[in-house]
């Protein structure tokens, strides 16, 4: 917590365990009331602020064979965690509740007690330190405490977020989104893509501020275009692409079909996400239109079946954050092809696919954008040739918001993926 009494991110408070010797009582206990006040439901002294505690997971895996579910594991070297804290600003200013309910975090700080709690004798009874070893030894029992609080949560409790992106049509217009960000399930590590990721988030402005630069314009001959998402965990990208397609149709002409297709892998995100579908298009309102604007569908990337909404081609799909092994960017290519709406014989309207990753500064999923690269080739000047494959046709970084995102992201990149001929 830092002196405005804002909650800090465990990895930007926490200091290096191998530098424990060196930190005095003072930056320990306030490192450990920042703690306290994230994760402890009952206040302990010393105490700063009272927060109830919430947790919601991370984005789905897809390769159910790796345990890897978005943060690094307990066995990882403390130079992972070292490396992250020294990227991360204390200027930060987070949502209380989000914090809390970061994985990430949440185990950073698990990784962290746990160490310290190993190392403590070294601390207590440092050479330089003669006059405060009962103070320090007070410091080690709260840590401890702290740690047991993390160990043995009660049921945890879903969230519900509210989020408000600006249009860019040059009116006092507002696209309002609100997802409900569920629990994980603790006896499944898969069960992850429950959170709205800093990707979704940012890539959702965008597409709000300017719908045609994504495909989202309205087409002369009055059918919406078809979007797709990959990955889509809460859903936060369909309904915000949902609902600007419905704010473009003429006198809100009824629906025939969904206009939006949200698919991910896991049973618990996909009925997370259809929850999140009906809190922002209830059945009833409006009666003119019979069909959700979003159909909620699963879709396996290493094992995809193409069927019912999956059976037809889409003008544009979005994917946001979800990127998590080497094999991810391959098995998303792959569906893309297929998915894709290719050009036609006079190489006119082909789809597009945006897709948005972050970029890892420490951990398991350091360098992960890399594999996207090295699976989508970038464009070239005149390729020509016979048939056509997927390239990048641009990218764009984009920059850490303060205060959105998980604490080991340092930025983003935006791929615009498309047909050339080659």
């Amino acid at each position: 917590m830092d002196r405005h009494g804002s909650l800090i991110p465990p990895t930007a408070c926490l200091p290096r365990l191998s530098t424990l010797a060196d930190c005095s009582v003072q930056e320990l206990t306030q490192a450990l009331d920042n703690l306290r006040a994230i994760y402890c439901r009952s206040p302990t002294p010393p105490l700063s602020l009272k927060l109830p505690a919430k947790h919601i997971p991370k984005h789905v895996i897809h390769d159910i064979s790796a345990p890897d579910s978005g943060y690094a594991s307990a066995e990882e070297d403390d130079e992972d965690d070292e490396g992250i804290a020294d990227e991360i600003g204390t200027d930060d200013t987070f949502d209380p509740d989000v914090l809390r309910s970061d994985a990430f975090e949440r185990e950073f700080a698990i990784r962290w007690l746990t160490g310290f709690a190993a190392r403590s004798d070294t601390w207590v009874y440092a050479p330089a330190v003669e006059e405060e070893p009962d103070a320090r030894a007070l410091l080690v029992d709260s840590a401890t405490a702290i740690l047991s609080a993390l160990a043995g949560e009660q049921e945890e409790e879903a969230l519900t977020r509210r989020f408000v992106f600006s249009c860019g049509t040059g009116e006092a217009e507002e696209i309002e989104v609100e997802l409900n960000d569920a629990p994980l399930l603790s006896t499944d590590h898969t069960s992850v893509g429950l959170q709205s990721w800093a990707s979704s988030i940012l890539l959702s402005e965008r597409l709000c501020a300017d719908p045609q630069a994504f495909g989202l314009a309205s087409r002369s001959d009055a059918t919406p275009s078809r979007i797709l998402e990959l990955g889509a965990g809460t859903g936060l990208l369909s309904i915000v692409s949902a609902k600007i397609l419905q704010r473009q149709r003429a006198d809100h002409v009824p629906l025939t079909h969904p206009t939006v297709v949200a698919t991910d892998y896991h049973p618990s995100v996909l009925d997370n996400l259809r929850i999140n579908v009906g809190i922002n298009f209830p059945p009833t309102v409006p009666s003119s239109d019979p069909v959700t604007p979003v159909a909620v569908r699963a879709l396996d990337w290493e094992h995809p079946v193409y069927e019912g909404e999956l059976a037809r081609t889409f003008d544009v799909i979005y994917a946001a954050d979800v990127v998590y092994h080497p094999e991810h960017a391959r098995w998303i290519k792959a569906c893309v092809e297929h998915l894709l709406v290719r050009p036609d014989a006079d190489s006119s309207g082909g789809g597009v696919f945006w897709l948005i990753v972050p970029l890892r500064i420490a951990g398991h999923h350091q360098g992960m954008c890399d594999t996207v690269e090295e699976v989508f080739p970038k464009a070239t000047v005149g390729g020509g040739g016979e048939g056509w494959h997927l390239a990048v046709l641009a990218v764009e970084g984009m920059e850490r918001c303060k205060g959105v995102g998980r604490a080991d992201e340092g930025g983003y990149k935006l791929f615009e993926i498309g047909w050339v001929r080659g």
